[in-house]
């Protein structure tokens, strides 16, 4: 299966030790999610984030229902930590979140490894387009939280 790396990068104007909590809160990722998804957390809050840490979601891909369930494989704070899809509307996602301080602030780089069905055209007609605008409103909402 051939995956396709999304690669994302933003400087916030914060510590790593006030920008790290917020991301380990799984009830703040339905803030940095596009409304159009419909994005809900259906494992019962808070979670304890930890590896091995199941979260299910509910949300809407082009109109249609989607189940999500993601496993935290990776759990090293302040530094990082990785979710990747059990279930879920890609064939894969892993997600790698890494936090590095700055003289000014926080790097916040997101790293995502994914398939779609159908293959590479269906990723570059569809899928592509999609995972960059849900980054850039994420882009958006993180800059207004944290400036």
């Amino acid at each position: 299966m051939k995956t396709t790396l999304y690669s994302s990068e933003l400087l916030l104007p914060r510590a790593r030790s006030e920008v790290f909590p917020y991301f380990a809160n799984a009830e703040n990722l339905e803030a940095l999610t596009p409304p159009w998804l419909r994005f809900r957390i259906v494992t019962e809050c808070p979670v304890a984030m930890q590896k091995g840490c199941l979260i299910d979601y509910r949300l809407r891909v082009h109109g249609i229902p989607v189940r999500w369930r993601t496993e935290i494989t990776a759990w090293e704070p302040p530094y990082r930590f990785v979710d990747e899809q059990l279930r879920g509307p890609y064939r894969a996602w892993i997600h790698e979140h890494i936090f590095e301080e700055r003289p000014n602030g926080t790097l916040v780089i997101d790293r995502i490894n994914y398939a779609v069905l159908g293959g590479q055209i269906i990723d570059r007609l569809f899928v592509r387009r999609d995972v960059e605008t849900i980054f850039q409103f994420r882009r958006q909402k993180l800059l207004q939280i944290f400036s």
